[in-house]
């Protein structure tokens, strides 16, 4: 009996041993799980945060400058256009009539014009009698109150042929202008797209009777602006040409490179924020009009400085996994930029920092770390 007692005490400590190490284990892999990213050098970029918006270049309702009925249309929502693409053909049947009617009084004027006034005939008439007058006067065989009322009489008549030959040039006048104005109704009651664009809401359709500048279609056109604002503090170290980086909400995570092409010299009154154009490099169809997000450009650069990911900073704190413990880091930071954030003190190279779901941790908690890839 004696000699099973030290071999049940040697199995009731390897048992004991057996369920500590099961216990350790088991612990271990209860323990939270925290997704970490290094602390590494690299070149800091300073950046300037903003909002983003894009517009379209311009957008306008297209009308007609003639009241009329619509006897064609190519007008279809989310249809592209291009300038001079025919869009509305507007009924122009009593017009072409009128041009009709107006050419043929034109040359018909024209002939009178060139026939001359019947007036010539008058006038030659009355100077073969005011000269007849003049010499029986000058052989006084005639009183001078007859040769002066021959000669006011030929006078009259002369100044009569001069302003019918004036009233027919101003009628020939009239006329050629009613015909141009005419044809150029004509021209404009055939509506063509104004820009390169697309059709955004069709208003009148065929068989429609429209007024004068009634809409016909909303057109919007199809350059498009992007446009950042950024606060006043920020807005010095501005130039055109910086790089910066967009990200739209529409479209995720995805980040679009870009360039400063223009700054614009005033501030909104209301927020004191000013306004920048970009130039974005995307595919033009994702830049839809209305579309929101947010920028980041870049106006500075250190180069060797110690980084995070800027998701690791949690309010002004960093959570940094030491030994399996959390501990919180209240760092010095410098340049910020959309996905990083210099660090001037407070962490050390090579030290991990907890990047994800980070309102799950306390200081003090023992957690296991997966590196994020």
């Amino acid at each position: 009996m004696a000699s099973k007692s030290p071999r049940l005490a040697l199995r009731l400590l390897l048992a004991t041993a057996i369920l500590a190490a099961a216990g350790l284990v088991l612990t271990y892999a209860l323990r939270s799980v925290a997704t970490v990213a290094i602390v590494y050098r690299g070149p800091a970029v300073d950046s300037v945060p903003g909002s983003v918006t894009v517009q379209a270049e311009y957008e306008m309702d297209l009308k007609s400058e003639y009241p009329g009925r619509i006897v064609r249309s190519e007008l279809e929502p989310g249809k592209s256009v291009k300038t001079g693409d025919f869009l509305v053909q507007i009924d122009t049947s009593r017009l072409e009539l009128d041009i009709e009617k107006t050419a043929n009084d034109l040359e018909a004027q024209k002939k009178k014009v060139a026939i001359g006034s019947s007036l010539e005939g008058d006038l030659e008439n009355a100077r073969d009698d005011l000269a007849e007058k003049e010499r029986l006067f000058k052989a006084g065989g005639l009183a001078e109150i007859d040769a002066v009322k021959s000669r006011r009489f030929a006078k009259q008549v002369e100044q009569h042929r001069d302003l019918d030959k004036v009233e027919r040039e101003q009628a020939l006048a009239s006329l050629d202008n009613t015909l141009k104005t005419q044809r150029l109704q004509l021209a404009r009651m055939t509506i063509t797209a104004p820009f390169d664009g697309k059709v955004a809401q069709v208003i009148a359709h065929p068989g429609d009777n429209i007024g004068t500048d009634a809409p016909i279609a909303h057109l919007i056109a199809s350059k498009r602006i992007v446009e950042a604002k950024v606060s006043e503090e920020k807005f010095a170290n501005i130039k055109t040409g910086q790089k910066a980086t967009v990200r739209f909400l529409t479209y995720g995570d995805s980040q679009y490179p870009a360039t400063v092409t223009q700054i614009l010299p005033t501030a909104d009154p209301a927020t004191q924020r000013y306004v920048v154009y970009l130039q974005v490099d995307v595919a033009p169809e994702k830049l839809v009009p209305g579309i929101t997000g947010e920028v980041v450009i870049d106006v500075g650069e250190h180069d060797k400085t110690l980084l995070v990911p800027r998701r690791a900073l949690y309010g002004r704190r960093l959570l940094v996994v030491k030994n399996g413990r959390i501990e919180s880091r209240t760092p010095e930071v410098g340049y910020t930029s959309l996905n990083e954030i210099e660090i001037l003190s407070g962490v050390a190279e090579g030290e991990a920092v907890i990047v994800d779901q980070i309102e799950r941790f306390r200081p003090g908690d023992s957690i296991r770390t997966v590196i994020e890839k």
